[in-house]
Order: structure tokens, then sequence, then C-alpha cells
């Protein structure tokens, strides 16, 4: 082997070691973009499902855990590598949010609706909480896990709406409207906590 033809394969072999090192380094400035804009679309996309009631409570509370627990993923690989993502960690958050983006998809089109135009009182305020929800999700004033958790009692409530009405023919006696209203209450009181306690999306 000449000189010449061993420094080529060793010059070939340092390039090689090279190109994995080069191809995690990341721009913070380009990587955190695309992938708050990719977060902010997502919230985007499941605000207006709770609107149109596309999504119910109990889909929104799935979705908005799921991508809670994404930006906790992303936390931690930015802590890892000193507030940088490697390529293989934009890689798999690509592919947990493209599995979210599907899920979302197929929640807003399956059967499963929220009532937006009821006509009792419970039905109406429980609307209410819905477009404020859906307001602070759009407006980043609700963090995913503080979405996650409201979503969670709103459908806890509704989950109890619907076993109360089926023991009594389709109606809620008064106690039992007196103790959603309580419910509701509790739950209007946390909506406005959480979209003004500073956090945001």
């Amino acid at each position: 082997m000449t000189k010449h033809t061993h420094l080529f394969l060793l010059s070939l072999a340092l390039a090689g070691l090279a190109l994995p090192a080069r191809a995690q380094n990341t721009d913070p400035n380009v990587t955190s973009q695309t992938i708050n804009q990719r977060k902010e679309n997502q919230q985007d996309r499941i605000a207006n499902g709770v609107q149109s009631g596309e999504l119910t409570a109990g889909e929104t509370h799935s979705l908005e855990k799921k991508e809670a627990g994404l930006n906790q993923e992303e936390r931690d690989m930015r802590k890892l590598g000193n507030g940088h993502l490697t390529g293989v960690d934009k890689a798999t958050l690509n592919q947990q949010q493209n599995k979210l983006s599907n899920q979302i998809y197929k929640d807003k089109h399956n059967t499963a609706v929220q009532n937006t135009d009821p006509k009792s009182e419970v039905g109406k305020r429980a609307e209410n909480q819905q477009d404020r929800i859906a307001q602070g999700i759009k407006s980043g004033q609700l963090t995913a896990g503080e979405s996650s958790r409201l979503e969670g009692r709103d459908a806890a409530i509704n989950h109890e709406i619907r076993n109360d009405r089926a023991a009594n023919g389709g109606k809620l006696t008064g106690a039992e409207k007196a103790q959603v209203n309580r419910q509701q209450n509790r739950t209007s009181r946390a909506i406005y906590r959480d979209k003004h306690n500073g956090r945001v999306q």
C-alpha cells in the first residue's frame, strides 16, 4: 500500500467518524422553532376539536396527557444535552408527534362527540367550560398537563351525569343537579387558576 493510499484511507475513516458527531450537532434556534411550531399546531388542532365538539372531554384528556408526556421527555432530553437536542432526540420526538397527530385525527373523526348545543342548564354549563378550556389551549394559557387534568375532571363529571340520567329515566334529580353544579364550580375555579398562574405552553 502506498503512502498516498494509506493517507487517503485514513482520511476517509476519520471523515466517517466525524459524521455521526456532526449529525448530532444541532442549531438550537432552528430545532426549538420547529419543535415549538409542531407543538403549537397540535395544540391548535386539539383546541379546535374541543370547541367544535369533535373531541370529547375524555379524548382531550388522553391527548393532552400524551402531549404533556412528550413535553416532559423533551425537557429531559434538553437537560441531558445542556439545552440542545441531538439528531436522534429530534427524530424520536418527531416520531412521537406523528403518532399523536394521527390520534388527534382519529379522535376528531370518530363517532364520539361533545354536545355543542345543549338544552339543559347542566349541559350549557359544561359547554361553557369546554369553550374556556379550548380558548386556554389555543392561547397557550393552559399547558398540556393543565388541560389534561381539567379535561379529566370534565370527563368524570360527564360520566357521572350519564350514569345518573340512566338511573333516572334520562333526567337528573334536584340533588344530582346540585352535586354536578358544585363539581362544575370547582372545575370553573380550577380553569381560572390554571389560566392565570403564569405557566404557559
